[in-house]
């Protein structure tokens, strides 16, 4: 195949070569993905329904959770429907799909994770000004230019990915089309043209994790002043689950798309992709709900109302 216009479809990755591991692995996604659809909606249906949560920061946590429900549906739908089927097929067009649509959902989660942080920030370190610096015009801008951004990111580089010509078959080694296993299907001088993307999105993805870093070096410092033990822990709560949410998102993505090649294998490959696509919109829900009181609260109520309409 000299040219990605002849390729009609891809071949993804195997889970398992028996229809006994196929079901297993159909079973334990599904689980995941249930848990996943049922922790995400609870969060945005309380986040809409509480008057209690129409703060800053739980507008972001809904937005959050719209967006890891868009990215597990990406991915892991598909990946259960081959399983049970017992194919490896994915159409052209399905598959830009899939490279398009986790590009913007995961991008723009980065961003606003990024955005979050800022939110913290100003809450800790500025807290006499949050209600002018955060009010509901500056929330909802900075939401849709971490939706909009994302759109355009996505947008070219999938175009970018998918106009080059591909020489090496069309076997992607993922269970879903990700861009550097596409990229490994590429002629080896149209690969430079991806790369100059690459280097522009690493600098682009460094920045936010600068930012990251340096709005925490500042909240960690004003923290750490703070007399109480009271006012420390309150201020912990409020940052740590955030901070954990971006630890894991930022690392499992800089091993995917900066890791050398020699560390590269199917194996590794397929646990990373686990741990960025499908665990996050997972544990993202729990690790914000754990010790976030109000939020627990408003899911409590959410819980019981809908017991009571049933009885």
């Amino acid at each position: 195949m000299s040219n990605s216009s002849f390729l009609n479809e891809f071949l993804l990755l195997a889970f398992a070569d028996t229809w006994e591991l196929q079901l297993l692995h159909f079973m334990l996604f599904l689980g995941i993905y249930l848990a996943a659809l049922l922790a995400n909606i609870l969060i945005i249906t309380a986040v809409a329904c509480d008057h209690h949560l129409h703060t800053p920061m739980y507008f972001f946590l809904l937005n959050l959770s719209l967006l890891d429900l868009g990215s597990i549906s990406t991915t892991v739908p598909k990946s259960m429907a081959n399983s049970l089927w017992n194919t490896r097929a994915i159409s052209y067009s399905g598959c830009a799909s899939q490279v398009f649509l986790l590009l913007f959902l995961l991008s723009a989660e980065y961003f606003l994770l990024t955005v979050m942080a800022y939110d913290r920030y100003i809450a800790i370190c500025k807290p006499l000004h949050y209600g002018t610096l955060m009010d509901t015009r500056a929330c909802v801008k900075m939401a849709v230019a971490s939706w909009g951004t994302a759109f355009l990111y996505a947008g070219l580089h999938t175009g970018n990915t998918f106009s080059l010509p591909l020489c090496q078959g069309n076997v992607v080694e993922q269970f879903f089309c990700e861009i550097p296993q596409i990229l490994r299907l590429s002629c080896s001088d149209a690969y430079l043209r991806e790369a100059r993307l690459i280097v522009v999105s690493a600098c682009l993805g460094f920045g936010c994790f600068i930012f990251i870093v340096l709005s925490y070096v500042q909240i960690f410092t004003v923290v750490l002043r703070i007399p109480s033990e009271q006012g420390q822990h309150k201020a912990f709560s409020m940052c740590l689950p955030h901070l954990a949410v971006v630890s894991l998102f930022v690392s499992t993505l800089m091993f995917t798309y900066l890791k050398p090649p020699s560390l590269s294998s199917p194996v590794a490959d397929l646990v990373v992709a686990v741990l960025y696509a499908v665990l996050p919109p997972t544990l993202n829900p729990l690790i914000y709900s754990m010790r976030n009181k109000d939020l627990k609260d408003a899911l409590r109520k959410l819980v019981q109302w809908v017991q009571y309409q049933h009885q």
